[in-house]
């Protein structure tokens, strides 16, 4: 059976593995076996930071939206239930948004809110 030496494609390989690793620390970008190891772990770092990115963005979000609606006498929660009560459908990012941005606009939506709050809760004492 003949030796299959790979030609090209063993180049092709080594060289993009070495371009990924450039500007990394003494052999780690020079030699191919560190470089492979090294590229492969940052590789998957930044796999599980864009996944983590998401997460914290989305606490963010909740923790801004969470302070803006304790200033205007809700907690979150309240917020987030008479928002669906209102039949207002904006995103966590949104309104996060508009609460470090356009305050006068939040405090208008937290108004809404809870006149739907304390309609509901008088309809719930009636019936």
């Amino acid at each position: 059976m003949p030796r299959v030496k790979r030609g090209n494609k063993r180049v092709e390989r080594r060289k993009k593995i070495l371009k990924l690793a450039k500007g990394y620390f003494l052999t780690k970008s020079k030699l191919y076996r560190s470089a492979k190891e090294s590229v492969e772990r940052g590789l998957n770092f930044a796999y599980t930071g864009r996944k983590l990115k998401k997460r914290d963005f989305r606490s963010l979000w909740i923790v801004r939206i969470g302070a803006a609606a304790r200033l205007n006498g809700l907690n979150y929660s309240q917020f987030m239930h008479g928002l669906k009560v209102v039949g207002i459908e904006l995103d966590r990012k949104i309104l996060a948004d508009l609460a470090v941005n356009q305050p006068e606009a939040f405090a208008d939506l937290a108004g809404q809110v809870r006149n739907a709050l304390q309609n509901e809760g008088q309809q719930q004492q009636a019936a």
